[in-house]
């Protein structure tokens, strides 16, 4: 079941320079021409799909991407008026978003009203009558294959199946169209027979589509999304075909896990047989809890759900980035997974195959585990400072802590008309005693500036978003000082104000930016 598969324009992440646009656009519309000697509208759609892919990924300095190039793609065609610009923009108007889709109509008709002739597929391009949808599933729940068929008119069935990878968020990271839809259909259902750990299943086409609109969305928010590197050529005709499922679904929700609720499914672990031969009690404790904030944060509130992959990031991923655990807390950690696992999978009725697979995983990773798992204390940091920045125990954010309120120590004087303060007894995680950190950094400065800093304080504190850290860390690559990326990050939360994509698209372009001098 090959998908139909066709080159994919070379992509960048900077916007080209004006002088090279329109030879950039040019080399669209010759890629258009490919429309005029296609019938089929399924194979013109998969086509401008992939004109459209061209930009996918990149950010405009000065506006949304699509407005910025799609937008100025559909001018540059109606200025071509050629049949290949026709075509292009007949698919425009079906593929490209709501402000694309109505300007791409406009010029549309405008050369239609010129005579320039029309492809053969025109009437019917989006057309699509949805069919059926299925998932393809490991038992495991790691990742869903969403198989979704249509048809135009009851002819040129064909599938689109795309994949939700629930380990990354529950993003979408791939798609591909098949016209073999029967085989395809064939040998989900074989496997979902034959095999212990895969099930196939009908989906309700609602349902579909609330589940893809919310896996789209997770994979459009992030920045530098994990996709295949096809998903590009695929994008507009997925969003495309989704938007043809019937609306009114809703995405599955994980029920929300509280304090007590957390506490509540600790404890229940810890009086299971699974956990019977746990010697260190409060160490199991710790790392049951510990086992349930992944769950609950990083795998969409499913703190039970076990896997291979998932028991693998835990360990070798998140928390050596984001949990400080004393030395009996590593050594009892791999032995409380394991009970978890046992205990999650006869609660979910994980199959006994998932199980064993899940804790040869859990073992493979164990010494691994030991390398990668670093103390702060380690690398000559104190245990009071490391106490202070990480009262929360969020590993991943003792470095931006670090860089956001580096003096923490010592006796000193914020002012002539106060006394010496001991900077070693302020909790930064306090917000009177934050202010007191920000005034002895910037003596003299007005209210209104240490209020700006105060709040780039507090964003960094929490990784609110993450990518001013990951800003702030660029530019210190390149040499920037750490005065002036604080100076910049301020101005780029001015500018942007409350809109989270006006944010990105600056702090975009200060990455991109060189040191002065």
């Amino acid at each position: 079941m090959s998908p139909r598969s066709r080159r994919q324009p070379p992509t960048g992440n900077d916007r080209p320079p004006s002088d090279e646009v329109s030879a950039i656009f040019d080399g669209m519309l010759l890629h258009a021409r490919e429309l005029l000697a296609v019938r089929s509208p399924l194979d013109a759609e998969l086509i401008v799909s992939e004109i459209l892919g061209s930009w996918y990924g990149r950010r405009a300095d000065d506006g949304d991407v699509e407005e910025v190039i799609g937008e100025a793609l559909v001018d540059h065609a109606a200025r071509a008026g050629t049949p290949a610009a026709l075509a292009l923009l007949t698919g425009m108007a079906y593929l490209g978003t709501t402000r694309q889709a109505a300007k791409a109509e406009r010029a549309a008709l405008g050369l239609m009203d010129r005579g320039v002739a029309r492809p053969g597929w025109a009437d019917r391009v989006g057309m699509v009558a949805p069919a059926e949808c299925h998932v393809s599933r490991d038992v495991y729940g790691d990742q869903d294959s969403i198989v979704c068929t249509y048809t135009y008119g009851g002819e040129e069935r064909h599938a689109l199946v795309i994949l939700v990878d629930h380990n990354m968020g529950g993003m979408v990271r791939d798609a591909w169209v098949s016209s073999q839809v029967d085989r395809l259909l064939e040998h989900c259902r074989v496997e979902g027979r034959e095999s212990p750990l895969m099930r196939f299943e009908a989906l309700a086409p609602r349902a579909t589509r609330a589940l893809l609109e919310a896996a789209l969305a997770v994979t459009h928010n992030a920045d530098d999304p994990p996709v295949s590197d096809t998903f590009g050529s695929y994008h507009a005709f997925v969003r495309a075909r989704v938007r043809a499922l019937p609306p009114g679904g809703r995405p599955p929700a994980a029920l929300p896990y509280g304090q007590d609720r957390r506490a509540t499914l600790a404890a229940r672990f810890l009086a299971s047989d699974e956990a019977e031969d746990l010697s260190d009690r409060g160490a199991a404790s710790r790392c049951a809890d510990r086992i349930i904030d992944f769950g609950c944060a990083y795998d969409q509130g499913r703190p039970l759900r076990v896997s291979p992959i998932k028991c693998e990031m835990f360990l070798l991923d998140w928390l050596p980035r984001k949990v400080v655990l004393s030395l009996d807390d590593q050594e009892a950690m791999p032995h409380v997974l394991a009970a978890w696992v046992r205990w999650a999978g006869r609660l979910t009725s994980l199959p006994e195959e998932g199980v064993r697979a899940t804790l040869d995983a859990v073992w493979d990773a164990t010494g691994k585990f030991a390398e990668a798992y670093r103390d702060p204390t380690m690398f000559g940091l104190e245990r009071d400072l490391v106490d202070r920045l990480l009262p929360d125990g969020d590993l991943e954010a003792l470095a931006r802590r670090a860089f956001a309120l580096p003096f923490l120590s010592g006796r000193h004087r914020l002012s002539s008309r106060h006394g010496a303060v001991d900077l070693s007894a302020l909790n930064p995680a306090d917000e009177a005693d934050r202010r007191l950190l920000i005034q002895f950094e910037h003596p003299g400065a007005d209210t209104d500036h240490l209020a700006a800093h105060e709040r780039l304080t507090v964003r960094l504190w929490n990784g609110d978003p993450p990518q001013l850290w990951e800003t702030a860390q660029a530019m210190l690559d390149v040499g920037f000082e750490r005065h002036d990326i604080l100076h910049r990050l301020i101005g780029a939360l001015q500018h942007a104000g409350d809109d989270p994509d006006a944010l990105r698209t600056v702090l975009h372009a200060l990455r991109h930016e060189s040191p002065p001098g």
